[in-house]
């Protein structure tokens, strides 16, 4: 039974690279395309952004071996380049992307409505893969 009551769930990190390099690795999809997984046996083939307000972005996420796949979308609610972005997703649930800057580092704060079939525990850990694996392309890539 829904409740109404929505759980937020935050995960984090801190990119060594500036705001300007951080943002474009996040909403370029040629980069996208590079770090959207949680594990290197799944990888994201293809990925579309129309980076503004009414925006649509989908990223195509598969496992290598072609065992499963999904497709991640949403719509861009609120977009300040180098701050910030929100979307909701195809769903229904709220995610905000928090960019801050620190010299030459970039702390990054993802916040997500959980969804119903998961634990919390599952969603944070499988997010922060993600993040993860942002940081370490973001960091390695020129």
């Amino acid at each position: 039974m829904e409740t109404g009551n929505k759980v937020t769930i935050s995960v984090e990190t801190t990119v060594h690279a500036p705001v300007e390099k951080v943002w474009e690795y996040w909403t370029e999809p040629q980069h996208i395309t590079k770090w959207s997984f949680a594990s290197d046996d799944w990888h994201a083939p293809n990925a579309e952004n129309d980076l503004r307000i009414g925006g649509e972005f989908l990223t195509r996420m598969e496992a290598k071996d072609g065992s499963f796949g999904f497709d991640f979308g949403g719509v861009y609610d609120e977009i300040r380049i180098n701050e910030l972005i929100s979307y909701t997703l195809g769903d229904g649930r709220k995610v905000t992307v928090t960019f801050i800057s620190q010299e030459n580092h970039t702390k990054v704060i993802e916040a997500f409505e959980a969804e119903g079939t998961h634990s919390v525990e599952q969603q944070k850990a499988g997010w922060q893969a993600f993040l993860d694996n942002f940081k370490k392309y973001s960091e390695i890539s020129k």
